[in-house]
């Protein structure tokens, strides 16, 4: 019987378990799945989780309930040492474990790509999984709460600015649809007005959405500016110390919830971690049929998929092209591995990864999107209502379909719920205190 790791269980990861467990029999192979997080994020609901659209376990599919045959590990792997067919990794509690394997999958996927800007690591929030998604809502509604009870002035001012630090489609989304929550709030807010909030996308390039062409782009640009929003290109962050916005334009502002969404990097236990070839920007070597390598030869047993892998994007038919590092990728690329690793295990020969774009879409907001596929181009409520279409097609198992259609028809009846649970970030708070007023 074959012992199958796989290191991370994100979208090409479960679904290369999810596959495997249909195609082989229980005699073929052992499974084993390794994550800190026992769950697959499905990250095209984050936005709306921020937005209050989607419940924030809805956009979690546990590990453990959907795949059955697997063994799910939950630690992070500190080492691969594929030579001897072992890898070390780390639970919460106790020591390094290692582990014996013959066939490895990487899936482990990258991470958020930073730069040395001051006050980044203290104030910045990321935009990558779940308990990011809601800490930006809820600090968004705890803004709220505290500004309304304050006059006008530069503390309120503080408190209703925003900024995202991105223009990819992960940041142009979440601003979007904060921006639309935003707006929704101020029926609740008396108090307040559209001219209290401030919200900025600065973004390093010329353009946003580099997934698009120029003309959709231009037109996200434009969407955003009419509602408010203030969009910097060819800007960089320069500091953000204590919550103070400096950017290179020379522009200052104090901002109280700042958003990183700038990018991937490699995954250090890839780049850094492993006797497997790497390229030099730390992403695994990966031929077209997934195994890791060169074209001149594979690694036995070794295979990659996902965000950690420079895929090379056969139907773009362009020397040296890679695939996009997104979700319409890591899930046919999760697939296409559980079918390829069968092959080889049953004698036959894995087959190249060949996929065609679908096309793009984003939600900009509540009943506001963009989509493009080659030269046709869709904007407003019409892509909006393609950008849930798809996603509730491709969000995996009926089960979280079932869910987030329901949590979407009672947000349209009843509206967004709009409630901070932030505390929830201190749960000993209230019986600690027992309602005493903290001292300032």
């Amino acid at each position: 019987m074959q012992r199958i790791v796989i290191v991370g269980g994100g979208y090409a990861g479960f679904y290369a378990a999810w596959n495997l467990e249909k195609k082989l029999r229980p005699d073929e192979a052992e499974i084993t799945v390794i994550d800190p997080r026992p769950y697959m994020t499905y990250q095209p609901f984050l936005p709306e989780v921020m937005a209050g659209s989607v419940e924030a376990r809805h956009a979690a599919v546990s590990l453990r309930r959907h795949l059955r045959r697997s063994k799910v590990i939950a630690g992070q792997v500190t080492r691969v040492e594929h030579a001897r067919r072992t890898l070390r990794f780390r639970p919460a509690d106790g020591d390094d474990v290692e582990l014996g394997y013959d066939v490895i999958v990487i899936t482990a996927g990258a991470v958020t790509r930073k730069f040395p800007v001051p006050g980044i690591a203290e104030q910045a929030i990321g935009m990558k999984h779940v308990e990011e998604a809601v800490a930006i809502r809820d600090k968004l509604l705890t803004a709220f709460d505290r500004a309304s009870v304050l006059p006008p002035g530069p503390e309120r001012q503080r408190l209703l600015t925003v900024t995202f630090v991105g223009g990819g489609f992960s940041g142009v989304e979440g601003f979007g649809e904060l921006l639309s929550l935003a707006t929704a709030l101020l029926d609740s807010y008396p108090e307040l007005t559209l001219a209290d909030l401030s919200f900025h996308l600065v973004e390093a390039a010329g353009r946003i959405l580099p997934e698009v062409t120029d003309g959709p782009g231009r037109w996200v640009v434009r969407s955003l500016e009419e509602r408010g929003a203030h969009v910097h290109l060819n800007t960089q962050l320069v500091s953000a110390v204590d919550g103070h916005v400096v950017l290179s334009t020379g522009q200052e502002f104090d901002s109280e919830l700042i958003v990183w969404s700038a990018g991937n990097a490699a995954n250090p236990v890839v780049a850094q971690h492993t006797d497997l070839p790497v390229d030099e920007r730390g992403f695994l070597r990966v031929r077209a049929d997934l195994r890791i390598g060169t074209e001149a030869a594979a690694v036995p047993d070794a295979w990659a998929a996902g965000d950690d892998a420079a895929v090379p994007d056969v139907a773009a038919g362009t020397p040296g092209a890679r695939t996009v590092p997104n979700a319409q990728h890591a899930v046919r690329q999760g697939k296409h591995l559980a079918a390829n690793i069968t092959a080889v295990l049953r004698g036959r020969p894995p087959k190249d990864y060949v996929h065609q774009s679908l096309g793009v879409v984003a939600t900009l907001g509540l009943g506001r999107g963009v989509f493009q596929y080659r030269r046709i181009v869709i904007t407003g409520f019409p892509a909006w209502l393609l950008h849930r279409g798809y996603h509730v097609l491709a969000v995996p198992t009926w089960e979280r379909k079932v869910r987030v259609l329901a949590v979407w028809v009672a947000s349209f009846v009843f509206g967004r719920d709009i409630v901070s649970l932030a505390s929830v970030q201190r749960p000993r708070e209230a019986f600690v205190t027992g309602g005493v007023p903290r001292p300032r």
